[in-house]
């Protein structure tokens, strides 16, 4: 239970910092700032090594390098939670389960009916699939312990499930042209952590050195470079068998949390929700895509979540979190149409960071984003109130 309160407490206090980072971003692209801004994420920087050498825009270093540094975080989460945590019980991982497949499968549904007609609108179906936990959690932090213990770990393990149903979209539609010889390499190095895994080898640095090759080569091959993160976290010890005390994996766990929340991810957050807003107008905004994204996000997601757990919950397949109410949990699913940085994320792979809705695509990510935090958090203050009267 402690490394879930230690889990709680770092997305919930990071979450304010994205907000923080999300205005700043907004701030600089809508001010005098903006060609800097955008001349400061062009900036091309380069890593070489002989013969061979890495030259990227900052913001595809941000997007192709440290998010694969919160997918490795994301990887590590999963496997000590199918290890020995949240998703290791059966009976306890049914209702996120099922809710999460709601979320994901009613927005994209509404997504389609939008786009259907246009291909390459539809590429970005799987953008209002997305939950961001560490918003959703910031925003249930502002409510204290007027939310139940049980809702927040129920809100935790739903957008763990849905981290691990996005890394499986990512690797299936947003791969580009195969290289065989990267992926080559990229095989030979999951070879080499296995038998890291295998033979026990206690050295960080072994498993940061392979990790490292195995992310250049998953880089170059087409494949998106954050899915080595994720493969590389799976074959972490979680404890090393000469000392049942230690574990390799909670270390890392422990270490990587702060830094994800407190840094990757607000540096994301400004790297990528710097929106023009002067180029947005009403006409934009009701278009296909941005719509389909803005109500896949407020109403696809609350109504996927909670229809789903309410049909698994009547059938006995799972059971209403201890200590809550049917409101608190719709006020749960409500939040989980904050998708944000995962949502953009998605948009960057799915349109390939281009220009081609005016920025309206990313608006819409915010403004369903937003309407899902404000009515979600309202839901939630209204449902503790009356509780409070009833007790």
């Amino acid at each position: 239970m402690s490394s879930v309160k230690e889990f709680l407490k770092h997305e919930a206090s990071g979450g304010i910092l994205l907000m923080i980072a999300t205005i700043i971003a907004l701030v600089c692209q809508n001010t005098l700032l903006s060609e800097f801004y955008d001349s400061f994420l062009k900036t091309k920087f380069t890593v070489s090594l002989g013969e061979y050498a890495l030259s990227k825009p900052l913001i595809l270093w941000i997007n192709d390098g440290l998010m694969a540094v919160f997918f490795f975080l994301i990887g590590l989460e999963l496997k000590r939670e199918v290890l020995e945590g949240e998703l290791r019980n059966p009976s306890q991982i049914a209702l996120p389960a099922i809710a999460g497949l709601g979320g994901i499968v009613i927005p994209a549904v509404i997504f389609y009916l939008f786009t259907k007609s246009d291909s390459f609108a539809l590429s970005g179906w799987a953008i209002p699939t997305a939950t961001d936990i560490a918003f959703a959690l910031g925003i249930l932090s502002l409510l204290g312990s007027r939310v139940p213990t049980s809702l927040k770990i129920f809100l935790m393990t739903l957008a763990i499930i849905d981290d691990l149903c996005a890394i499986i979209i990512i690797a299936l539609f947003y791969t580009s042209d195969l290289s065989i010889f990267s992926l080559g390499i990229g095989g030979v190095c999951i070879a080499v952590l296995f038998a890291l895994n295998r033979l026990g080898v206690r050295s960080k640095a072994a498993y940061l050195i392979v990790g490292l090759v195995f992310w250049t080569a998953v880089l170059k091959s087409g494949v998106h470079a954050t899915l080595a993160g994720v493969i590389t976290a799976f074959f972490i010890p979680l404890a090393i068998k000469s000392d049942d005390d230690k574990s390799m994996l909670k270390e890392i766990e422990h270490d990587l949390h702060g830094w994800v929340a407190y840094g990757v991810l607000p540096i994301f957050a400004f790297a990528n929700a710097g929106i023009a807003l002067r180029g947005v107008g009403v006409s934009e905004l009701v278009s296909a895509v941005p719509l389909g994204i803005m109500l896949g996000l407020f109403i696809g997601k609350q109504l996927g979540v909670f229809a789903f757990s309410f049909i698994a919950i009547k059938a006995g397949l799972a059971k209403l979190p201890e200590g809550s109410s049917w409101a608190g949990l719709y006020g749960v699913a409500v939040l989980c149409g904050v998708g944000f940085t995962m949502s953009l994320f998605v948009n960057g792979l799915a349109y390939n960071d281009s220009d081609a809705f005016a920025y309206a695509d990313k608006l819409a990510i915010l403004l369903g984003s937003l309407a899902s935090g404000v009515f979600g958090y309202l839901v939630l203050l209204l449902t503790s109130k009356k509780q409070s009267t009833n007790e």
